[in-house]
């Protein structure tokens, strides 16, 4: 089938599959897409599409609006009538952007729509961690008052490792805290640093001062695994290590050797290379918290992300890594 999709303009005849089960479930964003592509199916039935199941669902459709589903050569290759992807989210490491490029399907995508959810997630785990909350509500609810000592965020030094969008946003709700930030990135956003009175620094530098280290860089060759055994020795034995951005950035086996010796005070993960984790022995270190991939979890977020992911089934881009960042 012709895969010259240049001067394809989506319409209302266009069919439309969503994958994602949070769009799906929302009535506001259903009702918006519905009205522009009343051709449009949702994952109702609220399942993980995975791989054949992905393709059976997505087969026949002219464009699709994704969240976390792998898109890679195999599942493009599977549906020649495919012509546009949206992404519900931020993150397109599950997207194979060389098969989009080869099979000539555009890539619509938004950058930032979600910052302030996650970003406000990174600030509730730091807190809980150094006031010790899920500690103390486990001994309250077992009869045991247990008036464990904590500290403030207040005057801490917090490295960010990636300044991208929700970057920028965390160092923005830092500031009433009076945190000493420091920022490790590939570019450097000197104007940006210079306003909010942020040092960039090499990697090295950051994992050694920081008191607390928040991870907000993309899955990609160059990052994965980017903090492992030797990068988490660097840390101070009292230091806090927050990852809110994906899976497979932090070497699971190691930090979970590193929380079980106590070498850093403790960990918050919002991602996992496995998502759901399986590993019960790590999800359930005292110095763990874990929640189940809820950074762009709230109602706000979810609206936006939805309709920027409608707005990239018109303004989608060809597949180049240049077009995405």
């Amino acid at each position: 089938m012709n895969r010259n999709n240049t001067a394809y303009k989506p319409n209302r005849e266009s069919r439309l599959a969503v994958t994602s089960r949070s769009f799906s479930r929302n009535k506001t964003l259903r009702d918006a897409v519905l009205s522009i592509y009343p051709n449009t199916k949702f994952n109702d039935e609220g399942i993980i599409l995975k791989k054949r199941q992905l393709i059976e669902f997505l087969d026949g459709q002219d464009m699709a609006i994704i969240a976390l589903e792998t898109i890679n050569e195999e599942v493009i290759r599977e549906l020649p009538e495919l012509k546009i992807i949206s992404k519900y989210g931020v993150g397109i490491d599950m997207i194979d952007l060389n098969a989009l490029y080869a099979y000539k399907v555009y890539l619509g995508w938004q950058g930032g729509v979600n910052k302030r959810s996650v970003s406000e997630l990174v600030i509730a785990l730091i807190i809980n961690l150094l006031r010790n909350i899920p500690k103390v509500n486990d001994d309250l609810s077992s009869n045991n008052w247990n008036q464990l000592v904590g500290c403030q965020l207040t005057g801490k030094t917090v490295g960010i490792i990636g300044l991208g969008h929700i970057g920028k946003d965390l160092v923005k709700l830092l500031q009433p805290f009076r945190c000493k930030v420091i920022a490790n990135d590939i570019l450097s956003f000197s104007e940006f640093c210079d306003a909010y009175n942020v040092e960039q620094v090499d990697l090295t530098h950051l994992l050694q001062a920081s008191d607390v280290i928040s991870i907000h860089v993309p899955l990609d060759n160059s990052t994965k695994l980017m903090i492992g055994e030797s990068e988490l020795s660097l840390m101070k034995t009292d230091a806090l290590l927050i990852n809110t951005a994906r899976g497979n950035i932090v070497d699971e086996a190691a930090l979970k050797s590193t929380l079980i010796e106590k070498k850093i005070s403790g960990a918050a993960f919002d991602v996992f290379a496995l998502e759901p984790p399986n590993d019960l022995e790590f999800l359930k270190i005292s110095n763990f918290i874990v929640t189940p991939h809820i950074g762009g979890s709230t109602i706000e977020a979810i609206l936006a992300m939805g309709h920027a992911a409608i707005s990239g089934l018109t303004n989608a881009k060809i597949a180049l890594p240049e077009n995405f960042t």
